[in-house]
């Protein structure tokens, strides 16, 4: 198994367990170059929100999309427009990547602006 096939059967088991609980989640994706977030319904077949680095309300904020800072903006535009449509507990899915770096960051930008997960 190679880097990324090890990330996927990671992110498998994380999301087989995030269904059971039949909540809204939380979706991450990074890249090297921009990082994104999907909030994602119970059935997992509609994207309710999403934001990314390549967003223009984002850009507008941000001088380098592959970083901590571009991430915490990220967070903190994903988590209001979960609050605009009424949706506020999540289960955080980091789809299999490490709880550091830019994917904390975002995560914990998305708590200070009152996403509860």
């Amino acid at each position: 198994m190679n880097k990324k096939q090890n990330r996927l059967r990671r992110a498998q088991k994380t999301r087989a367990r995030i269904r059971s609980q039949g909540v809204n989640r939380l979706c991450v994706h990074r890249t090297p170059r921009h990082i994104y977030a999907q909030l994602i319904d119970p059935d997992g077949g509609r994207v309710v929100a999403s934001a990314s680095t390549l967003d223009a309300e984002v850009k507008l904020h941000i001088k380098y999309a592959g970083n901590v800072s571009a991430a915490t903006v990220v967070g903190k535009v994903i988590a209001d427009r979960a609050r605009k449509i009424g949706v506020n507990k999540v289960a955080f899915d980091r789809s299999g990547f490490k709880f550091h770096g830019r994917v904390k960051a975002l995560a914990d930008a998305a708590r200070e602006n009152g996403m509860e997960f």
